[in-house]
């Protein structure tokens, strides 16, 4: 059976970027669940309980998230997710956990997201960072809002162990200004 062990939230305010003070913080906030994998250490071919873990983490990390943003869940911009599988654990863990059940609670959320989640996964040991990939909620090609939140747990995973993170924005990038589409161009 998967446990969760802890929970980190985090939020990041960018006040400055380059040499230009921002009209607004421009910020981006993590809730990350260090869970037990009940599958570590061995093959295992039914991964529903992890499944079910992704489900009810989908509700849990998402809600602790928007709170600490401090706004609606329908007012987050971007989203994205990310999985570190303990030295024990398989790549399908993290698949077993991001993809078949987190997606939809997420969204229920945020009120909305009809873009695909971006996510990223690796197997790596303590302390290991990862990059959380975000994209706007609404549509994959707002090139705005193309980023990324680092994540670390300094104590996490341990061997048999998963670092489950979401993040999501209140904007896009701090001035930015490489063309492409824009979120008012959603549903043009």
């Amino acid at each position: 059976m998967s446990v969760i062990r802890k929970i980190v939230t985090t939020l990041e305010e960018t006040l400055i970027e380059g040499d230009v003070v921002l009209p607004h913080p421009f910020r981006k906030v993590s809730a990350v669940a260090v869970v037990s994998n009940a599958g570590s250490g061995r093959y295992v071919e039914d991964l529903s309980e992890l499944m079910d873990l992704g489900e009810q983490l989908g509700d849990i990390l998402p809600r602790r998230a928007v709170a600490l943003l401090g706004i609606p869940g329908d007012q987050v911009e971007s989203f994205g997710k990310a999985v570190i599988v303990g030295a024990e654990g398989e790549f399908e863990h993290a698949a077993a956990i991001m993809h078949p059940k987190l997606g939809a609670p997420f969204r229920a959320v945020l009120g909305k997201g009809d873009a695909l989640i971006p996510s990223a996964k690796k197997r790596a040991n303590i302390g290991a960072i990862i990059d959380v990939p975000l994209g706007h909620k609404d549509h994959a090609r707002v090139r705005s809002h193309f980023d990324a939140m680092e994540i670390r747990i300094p104590d996490a995973p341990k061997k048999h162990e998963m670092v489950v993170a979401i993040a999501v924005t209140d904007s896009g990038r701090p001035l930015a200004r490489v063309g492409g589409m824009r979120k008012e161009d959603i549903g043009q």
